[in-house]
């Protein structure tokens, strides 16, 4: 990445954020939850108990359901690997994200502002503005669809709707930031009980599942399966991720020293490890049931969440399933708004140092993508969005690249992460990571282009 200098991230203190005028709303709740220097290590490690959970909501969005049941339908069990290598780069690059923001006190945008060039920061800002309109447009669409299916509200209305979620935010975020962290992990309780109801009325093979999770060399030459493998990719490992886990991480007062920011790091990755562990059992789950409901049967054109829960109830025998189903999409809609909301946030403030009122910056950030959200709903209509809702995938993984090696850089780097530097082996990991992202897209784009000139 050109334009970076040598000189270490800058990292001004909480009071002088508070000091400036119009201190961002991100930043005033910074180490606003205490960690008792006194207590027992299990006390301490639950105090970091939370962010996690906010990050793994992104990992399950209604995105990744259009892009896991088009998998599960289309190629039953073999995506499944697809699923689990993502999650397992998740978990790496989530684990750089906890390590950047408690070494140096800076999210990720605040890093690259500090230490890119003007026009290679506003350019990566316009790429994680784009990243998280792709996030908005599908959780957007995703929420308004569970509307329709469980309350037969319409499309449109729905869209509107989910622009409520600013007031939620608001609402949660007055209450304590606690407050949002709960509310997120009862809703991500819910789908869970969700999914286990519907995996046990579609009764997967054990040895189907199994043989899913081994790798299979077609994933790559088979441009279809690539297509889909690539948006699970998007769907799992998303930019917006990134910038939020840098930010809320720091709600947590977790010291100064060394010693007690090393500890924060354990911590901080024992919580989102879990909580993406707790992901990829979802999201694993909404390809099973795709493959067992639907390939198994004949169906594997499924890639629409109205016709998958229209299809259920037949398939299944049961009555109960495509409410299910439209309850545990709901859920996911309606979590995935209120984070990628706050990725936003963190974005615009941390690049763009903007000093304005807490819901009118909320109400930017929403706007950027209920308006295209909306035009698109409103024009394609829901058989339009489904196609638009694996598109958005891809396009989200297309963007991470500019999120991930930026992160991979500055946690490799002594001097700005100083004694809190990543570890060797784990930077190379990441490094592998990113160089996958990175090949993995130009191969996506090279078939389109040659099938593009095919035609």
């Amino acid at each position: 990445m050109r334009g970076a200098p040598t000189s270490p991230i800058r990292t001004p203190s909480l009071s002088a954020w508070r000091h400036e005028r119009g201190a961002p709303a991100l930043a005033e709740v910074h180490k606003s939850i205490s960690v008792r220097a006194g207590a027992p290590v299990w006390k301490r490690a639950l105090v970091f108990l939370g962010p996690g959970y906010l990050v793994a909501v992104g990992y399950m969005d209604p995105g990744n359901w259009a892009t896991s049941l088009a998998g599960g339908s289309r190629f039953g069990y073999t995506l499944l690997f697809a699923a689990l290598v993502s999650s397992l780069m998740a978990i790496v690059l989530q684990s750089l994200c906890a390590r950047l923001a408690i070494a140096t006190d800076r999210d990720l945008a605040q890093a690259c502002r500090d230490s890119y060039s003007r026009p290679v920061s506003f350019g990566l800002w316009v790429l994680a503005e784009l990243a998280i309109v792709a996030t908005d447009l599908a959780e957007v669409i995703g929420t308004a669809i569970g509307l329709k299916l469980l309350l037969g509200i319409p499309l449109e209305y729905g869209v509107v709707i989910t622009a409520l979620d600013v007031f939620l935010v608001l609402y949660l975020q007055n209450k304590g930031f606690r407050w949002i962290e709960a509310f997120i992990i009862t809703l991500l309780l819910i789908i869970a009980v969700c999914f286990v109801a519907q995996i046990v009325l579609a009764r997967p093979e054990l040895s189907g599942i199994l043989s899913g999770f081994v790798p299979r060399p077609e994933i790559v030459t088979n441009p279809a399966m690539l297509y889909l493998a690539l948006g699970i990719l998007g769907a799992t490992v998303m930019p917006h991720n990134l910038y939020l886990h840098t930010a809320i991480v720091q709600t947590r007062a977790y010291g100064t020293t060394v010693p007690e920011k090393r500890e924060a790091i354990r911590f901080a990755t024992l919580d989102s490890t879990i909580a993406l562990l707790f992901a990829l059992m979802i999201n694993a789950s909404i390809l099973i049931l795709a493959a067992a409901s639907f390939h198994a049967r004949g169906e594997t054109g499924v890639e629409d969440l109205g016709q998958a829960h229209s299809l259920l109830m037949p398939l299944l025998g049961a009555a109960v399933a495509p409410t299910l189903f439209a309850i545990a999409l709901l859920c996911c809609g309606l979590s995935s708004t209120v984070t990628a909301t706050m990725a936003g946030q963190a974005v615009m403030e941390g690049f763009l140092r903007l000093r304005l009122a807490p819901w009118l910056r909320r109400l930017i950030t929403r706007g950027i993508a209920i308006i295209p959200a909306a035009g698109v709903t409103i024009f394609a209509g829901e058989s339009g969005a489904a196609k638009l809702l694996i598109f958005s995938q891809v396009v989200l993984s297309l963007q991470l690249s500019f999120a991930v090696i930026p992160l991979v850089m500055f946690t490799a780097s002594r001097a700005k992460m100083g004694a809190l530097v990543t570890p060797r082996w784990l930077s190379v990991i990441a490094i592998l990571i990113a160089a996958v992202i990175v090949i993995l897209n130009v191969k996506l784009v090279g078939d389109f282009a040659l099938s593009a000139v095919q035609r």
